[in-house]
């Protein structure tokens, strides 16, 4: 395997062993920038207590590899049951339209 493919497995095995996962500038408590904190704000106000945050300005594999895991080429990402939900723009959107709860609850609900 090559570093690709490497970094590729180690992005799939935490998307997919933890049931909430959000790569981000930073961390909760202390955001790098105005996207990653919104997408941790909405978390928040979605009630997820405990999720895997990701500091991508700290991890060089997934700064360099995750826009090749889901072709999604921005940060934040959340990733929910393995599956890309999107960016900050994205969560909210689905926050505000009573989507993203639903998905959480059902995500934690077998964690």
């Amino acid at each position: 395997m090559d570093e690709k493919e490497i970094a590729l497995e180690i992005i799939r095995k935490t998307v997919t062993e933890n049931p909430v996962v959000l790569y981000m500038k930073g961390t909760p408590q202390f955001p790098q920038c105005g996207f990653s904190g919104r997408a941790a704000q909405v978390l928040k106000a979605a009630g997820v207590g405990k999720y895997v945050a990701v500091n991508v300005l700290e991890d060089p594999v997934s700064w360099n590899y995750l826009k090749f895991y889901a072709d999604f080429p921005t940060f934040p990402q959340l990733y929910i049951n393995g599956e890309l939900i999107g960016g900050s723009d994205i969560m909210l959107a689905m926050f505000e339209q009573g989507e993203l709860q639903p998905l959480i609850e059902k995500a934690t609900a077998t964690a």
